[in-house]
């Protein structure tokens, strides 16, 4: 807790009890004496204690949604005032006052909240803008991000929102939860454990607290396709989405939205080789080219091994020559390196050179 956050609360705790001591010894008989000054301390503990309990209560909320209460609480003032104003006019001011106390409470409690719980749920979409003029930051905003169904059937994407880069930023369509629970109880016997181990993914990922995952609910009832209407909501929400199948991006080149994958997120991040190491390789099949052999590490990453065409089956050192960037990934350039034929760094380095000049055809699939 930050010495801000507890100097606030300090200071309202000595507030409250000054206060509850304060009406202690003037209201009730006796004035000031030792028993009303107890009163009057607990009664002030006990108000502060409340305050910082709701304060815990509310802990999860952000000013987002309080300034979406807030705003809604306003306009349901207004609209309460709207209504009881033609409710006076149509019955008229002779009936008094007293007989439309009932229906004015009524009309204030409703109109309160309906404002405060409709501007909340769309608190995403609320813009401070007068009619068909929207207002918009003029500096650069950092995008949400919006969660697409297949991306909870990967749990790698627990490890990613674990790291605080997602922090405040993703977003849960609610129509997508909701087909997520139908396929959990419809289907077969495959596509129902998908669907519950994506329902165990959003709850470990709602378990997060520095994540503070957000729920929109909006949703677009006239459009049936799930990643066409995922597409729409992020156009409209003018954010990102992040997915794990592969085919999506080219669907979101067509509309205007970037998609991030977490298949081209991981390829980025895999150990990059350096030239010059030595790695051991297991060699599956053959190359390309003569006596070339072909091998993957761990993470799939292809490693083609020139002279490897020899060893097919068994694992041997090869050093790295070099590494290409490919669309689809990372690909791995070695020379074999049989027991006892280390080289120096000059040794390579001619080696290399003579190989990229003698061997151009392989080295530039």
């Amino acid at each position: 807790m930050s010495l801000s956050l507890t100097f606030i609360r300090l200071l309202f705790l000595i507030i409250c009890v000054a206060f509850s001591i304060s009406a202690a010894t003037h209201y009730f008989e006796g004035g000031f004496n030792l028993i009303n000054g107890a009163v009057g301390l607990l009664g002030g503990i006990a108000i502060a204690g409340l305050l910082i309990g709701l304060d815990v209560f509310f802990k999860r909320f952000n000013l987002k949604t309080f300034n979406a209460a807030a705003i809604g609480l306003f306009f349901g003032y207004l609209m309460a005032e709207a209504i009881l104003f033609v409710l006076n006019g149509i019955l008229g001011a002779s009936d008094g006052a007293t007989t439309l106390i009932p229906v004015r409470f009524f009309v204030f409690l409703f109109c309160s909240y309906l404002g405060m719980v409709m501007t909340t749920r769309a608190a995403d979409e609320l813009h401070v803008s007068i009619p068909f003029v929207q207002f918009k930051q003029t500096s650069h905003k950092k995008k949400d991000i919006l969660v697409d169904i297949t991306i909870l059937t990967d749990p790698r994407i627990i490890d990613l929102a674990s790291s605080g880069l997602l922090d405040h930023q993703l977003i849960m369509p609610r129509f997508a939860l909701k087909e997520l629970y139908t396929l959990s109880e419809t289907g077969d016997e495959t596509t129902k454990a998908k669907a519950r181990r994506s329902l165990e993914v959003v709850k470990k990922l709602e378990s997060i607290t520095t994540l503070d995952i957000r729920y929109v609910d909006t949703d677009f009832s006239e459009i049936k396709d799930p990643m066409s209407k995922l597409i729409r909501l992020a156009r409209f929400l003018d954010t990102n989405i992040i997915t794990s199948d592969i085919n999506r991006i080219q669907q979101s080149s067509i509309e205007g939205v970037r998609i991030i994958n977490i298949n081209v997120l991981s390829n980025a991040l895999k150990p990059i080789t350096q030239s010059g190491e030595f790695i051991n390789i297991k060699i599956q099949r053959y190359g390309k080219e003569a006596r070339q052999g072909v091998g993957y590490l761990d993470d799939g990453t292809m490693v083609v091994v020139n002279g490897g065409a020899e060893f097919i089956g068994e694992t041997i050192k090869a050093q790295v020559l070099s590494v290409k960037h490919t669309s689809s990934g990372r690909m791995i350039f070695c020379n074999t390196c049989e027991e006892g034929c280390l080289m120096t760094e000059q040794e390579f380095t001619a080696a290399a050179n003579e190989i990229e000049n003698t061997h151009k055809s392989y080295l530039t699939l």
